[in-house]
């Protein structure tokens, strides 16, 4: 048996986690030194590691020239308005999954939970049919709708796990005072439950801003388009390549994720582990 605590051990779990940390964070870096690049030195034979001369030209170019201005606020608002109905819906099934017995219950959660069995793909011939129907194809409540059907089941069972964890004493002792079962859930469960809930926002806002199959298909007009699709036909289509302008603008377009994560990573990883142990 290796001895994890000898030299060799070290090095090699050093040597593995250097590689891990090289495969994940070197496409961010590229990414980065790329957007303040030239376009002379993107297209070089031999590329560098470092920009030899720093511009802004591509950043100036992707606020004024294009319009991921606009692609963010649409972007922002689908993905803001998704993560809110998502977590709300998530947060009284969960509850109710956890706390209640009904006929059926078990059943129903396990057929919710039997849509992430599906590709996404597969579910969306089915979800397109429906927009067009019910006249929401090419409009943001659509795709806002389309959303919530992958992010949906997973929020809720992550609830469900962390609600079967609180002690049914503590609501025993409210209905003793006298509490309605809204107001038990509305004035004691939720304060204690909001690393979980910021957890399920979070997720379904991150799911909803990196989507690009489902908002190339349900969104066709220019003015409603979000960031993936958006990017993908501005600087990357058939008729030209722009690299550095496609690095710049997603640069940009990851800084709204990146600062929502920095801000709320302590609420997150509670939200994570919340439930795991009794």
């Amino acid at each position: 048996m290796l001895d994890l605590t000898s030299t060799r051990a070290k090095i090699v779990v050093g040597a593995t986690a250097i590689g891990i940390g090289f495969f994940l964070f070197f496409p961010v870096y590229w990414l980065v030194v790329s957007s303040f690049k030239s376009d002379a030195e993107l297209y070089r034979v031999t590329p560098t590691l470092f920009p030899e001369t720093i511009t802004l030209t591509h950043f100036i170019k992707a606020l004024t020239v294009g319009k991921l201005p606009l692609q963010l606020a649409n972007t922002l608002a689908v993905s803001l308005g998704s993560a809110a109905v998502n977590a709300t819906l998530a947060v009284y099934a969960g509850y109710s999954f956890a706390k209640y017995r009904y006929a059926g219950r078990r059943p129903i959660m396990l057929f919710m939970l039997s849509a992430q069995m599906f590709p996404f793909g597969l579910l969306l011939i089915t979800i397109y049919p429906l927009l067009t129907g019910w006249g929401l194809l090419d409009t943001r409540f659509g795709l806002m709708l389309s959303y919530i059907v992958f992010a949906l089941p997973v929020a809720t069972y992550m609830l469900y796990s962390y609600f079967s964890q609180i002690p049914n004493e503590l609501i025993d002792a409210a209905r003793a005072d006298g509490a309605s079962d809204l107001r038990i859930f509305h004035t004691i469960i939720l304060p204690i439950s909001m690393p979980p809930i910021i957890t399920v926002f979070l997720y379904s806002f991150m799911w909803s801003w990196n989507d690009l199959l489902y908002s190339l298909t349900l969104i066709v007009s220019d003015d409603k388009r979000t960031v993936g699709p958006g990017l993908l036909l501005t600087y990357l289509n058939d008729s030209h390549s722009d690299w550095g302008g496609a690095m710049a603008a997603s640069l940009l377009a990851s800084i709204p994720v990146i600062v929502g994560f920095v801000l709320l990573q302590r609420f997150f990883i509670q939200g994570v582990t919340a439930g795991a142990v009794k």
